[in-house]
């Protein structure tokens, strides 16, 4: 599973970094940034619910 984001519709709210901290981060520009490559195994339940949580829906699995 690897993750994106559509940056026109992300607020950058951080409530993906409440579920996933080890995978989502904001800058110091408070842009959203996700650590790249595949989602651990371990992570995978985390992230689904981020992406489910997002307000914005501004967050896809692609692939």
């Amino acid at each position: 599973m690897e993750i994106g984001v559509d940056r026109s519709l992300c607020e950058a709210n951080a409530v993906c970094l409440g579920f996933a901290p080890d995978i989502f981060d904001l800058d110091d520009d408070e842009e959203l940034v996700i650590r790249p490559g595949a989602v651990p195994d371990d992570q995978v339940e985390r992230v689904s619910d981020a992406i489910k949580g997002c307000p914005k829906n501004a967050l896809f699995i692609t692939s």
